[in-house]
């Protein structure tokens, strides 16, 4: 089951750039909603991933007591569980603007590849 949008109120964002300066000072965790392919295709440094269909099963992973910063290949899918912790008892969650797309646009850094473990 898909996770809705919740329309009735403004979602929180941040820019690539200030999201990459929070996770850059250890102020902020990165949860990539992408598919695994897309996630080895390319993505930040330090993303966690946990793909969309599986959201509503594992955001009990994430910690309450630090910025979440949802990112995804533009922002559509990274806004809806961004949306979903904000509902469920995160409300330091904000949404990475124009997802990778943008963070790639603004020359901020990228790993490729399968993840090294």
């Amino acid at each position: 089951m898909g996770i809705p949008i919740n329309q009735s109120r403004q979602t929180p964002e941040v820019f690539a750039r200030e999201a990459q300066a929070k996770l850059a000072a250890g102020d902020a965790l990165l949860v990539d909603v992408r598919e695994p392919w897309e996630y080895e295709e390319v993505r930040a440094p330090g993303a966690h991933l946990i793909p969309l269909g599986e959201f509503t099963q594992r955001y009990g992973e994430l910690p309450h007591d630090q910025d979440l910063l949802l990112i995804c290949h533009s922002g559509f899918r990274s806004a809806q569980a961004t949306n979903f912790l904000l509902r469920h008892g995160y409300p330091r969650a904000a949404n990475v603007v124009g997802g990778m797309e943008e963070w790639e646009v603004a020359g901020l850094p990228v790993e490729r590849g399968a993840p090294q473990s």
